[in-house]
């Protein structure tokens, strides 16, 4: 991989047993509270992408012994809290981790300075420095609320927080503040978003409460309490196994299986919508690890439809619409997805550049101020034109979907700056590969 880009181009099936890599957003939150902890955490199948290894060294920064014992094996020391960080904290591109990383700050008094890469800091914060903010937090930086800015923590109070918009994020910026908050926290979501802070928060010893009403799902944090170290098994991430899973539904005579894969049910969304568009996906040797469900996903070459993917299903699968596009463009009809508005605030305007890229390789394309429709138009086995260079801004997930779209293209397809893969999917290329996909 160079900074030159990337090209792939069609060849024959894609056939393989992978595992993907450890899921993201397990393995922030496994490191921060593990950091948090007291004791010690080991945690098995982090994913070493540059994300999560910015926030392995944020937590070094803020006086965990964070070390790494082998491919994927880690361990925290945590010391029961946050300490007073010497330099600035530089996330990087991880728009999670930052959001995490100063909610669990928020709950010390000193302060810490945040920065990341140019796409970090045109990434909003003010979504979460709000509810910090009422719970007694101060920040001083730009005047738009984005990186770099300096937070002050410390003597927060009881928040309950309704969401304005689904994010799992805010929601675990408002919990992990609530940590060190008098009375706790209380965050009130219309749409369910990913659990994985609840259920981490108690594999550490927390109490959290659920409870699902007729205004939301009311998640409660009691006040007062104190996290143990822990042993954490991250699971395959879902929005990574996306990629070969996609690419073998869309190159004829292709059969793949990603192995332990995570299933939490408010991740799958990109499942149930392949399936639903005749996808021949299936899941198997479920099993439970460390709290989540996990399972192996076979996916094999099939003749797909358009659907119209319900909006409320968007929480559950924001980061697999690019690749869910590329599904769209080899399908018969139109595909509409609507209320993904999140995705012009991802690492990118994520529906712009998919329309472009898409537009770009001769698939008919509509973009919406919060939707895009993608109209497939089957013709033999190739429907798509491709041969385009695509622009993608230095977004990980746009490069992969183009990548896996020029595998059954027409033309090859390549993209610019796919150095940003290995921020969430560090060997995708050699993965690829090994299946036979001709990236180069």
């Amino acid at each position: 991989m160079t900074s030159a880009g990337l090209t792939a181009k069609r060849g024959g099936p894609l056939r393989g047993r992978v595992r993907a890599p450890g899921d993201k957003s397990i393995s922030h939150r496994s490191l921060i509270l593990g950091a948090l902890a007291t004791g010690t955490t080991e945690i098995e199948g982090l994913l070493e992408g540059d994300d999560v290894l910015r926030t392995a060294a944020a937590m070094r920064s803020f006086g965990a012994k964070v070390e790494r014992l082998g491919e994927g094996r880690w361990r925290v020391e945590g010391a029961g809290g946050f300490s007073e960080p010497a330099d600035v904290i530089d996330c990087g591109n991880a728009g999670t981790g930052v959001r995490l990383i100063m909610g669990a700050m928020a709950g010390f008094p000193f302060a810490a300075t945040f920065t990341g890469d140019e796409s970090l800091r045109g990434r909003p914060m003010r979504r979460v420095l709000g509810p910090l903010a009422q719970m007694g937090a101060t920040f001083i930086g730009r005047s738009n609320g984005r990186l770099p800015l300096t937070l002050q923590g410390g003597a927060l109070k009881h928040l309950s927080y309704r969401l304005p918009e689904p994010s799992a994020q805010v929601k675990s910026a408002v919990l992990l503040a609530g940590l060190h908050a008098e009375g706790g926290a209380q965050v009130i979501e219309p749409e369910a978003t990913r659990d994985h802070t609840e259920r981490m928060l108690r594999a550490f010893g927390a109490v959290v409460e659920v409870q699902d009403k007729a205004d939301g799902r009311w998640i409660t944090l009691p006040g007062g309490q104190t996290l143990t170290g822990t042993n954490v098994r991250v699971p395959g991430d879902p929005s990574s196994a996306a990629f070969p899973l996609v690419a073998a539904l869309v190159t004829p005579g292709s059969e793949v299986t990603v192995e332990g894969v995570l299933l939490n049910e408010l991740r799958t969304g990109l499942f149930t919508t392949l399936q639903e568009m005749g996808g021949d996906l299936v899941i198997s040797n479920v099993r439970e690890e460390s709290g989540e469900q996990v399972g192996d996903v076979t996916a094999r070459h099939s003749a797909l439809r358009g659907v119209a993917v319900p909006p409320e299903r968007a929480p559950s699968m924001i980061d697999e619409y690019p690749i869910l596009a590329v599904a769209a463009a080899f399908a018969d009809g139109s595909t509409y997805m609507r209320g993904i508005g999140e995705m012009r605030v991802k690492e990118s305007d994520r529906i712009a550049l998919m329309a472009a890229g898409l537009a770009a390789c001769g698939v008919g394309v509509e973009e919406e101020p919060e939707g895009l429709i993608v109209v497939g138009s089957v013709r033999g086995n190739h429907p798509v034109a491709g041969g385009a260079r695509v622009v993608t801004k230095g977004d990980h997930r746009i490069a992969m979907s183009h990548l896996v779209m020029g595998l059954a293209s027409d033309e090859a397809v390549a993209v610019d700056e796919p150095g940003m893969i290995a921020t969430s999917f560090p060997g995708f290329v050699e993965l690829m590969r090994g299946m036979g996909a001709e990236i180069s």
